[in-house]
């Protein structure tokens, strides 16, 4: 009987320990974006982020996708719109 329990207990303490090494895995990381990407909205080239959100003429999902020619010059001229965060 005694040895049935220390094993069950030896299995629970192994139980805690894995489960709470596996918590920090599941957290999700921030994506590095390429320097040519950014996160545009489908229907508003002139809409862009370096991180996911919505667009804010249409509301919806930005995606990430290679710059355009246009949008690199958006960019460098500062005439792009940028959603809030």
């Amino acid at each position: 009987m005694k040895n049935l329990l220390f094993i069950a207990a030896i299995l629970l303490s192994l139980g805690f320990v894995f489960t709470a090494c596996s918590g920090n895995e599941s957290k999700a990381k921030t994506e590095q974006l390429a320097k040519d990407e950014m996160y545009t909205c489908k229907m508003h080239n002139e809409v862009m982020s370096d991180h996911e959100g919505e667009c804010p003429k249409c509301g919806m999902k930005l995606v990430k996708q290679k710059m355009t020619a246009e949008q690199q010059k958006m960019m460098n001229e500062g005439t792009y719109t940028k959603p809030k965060q």
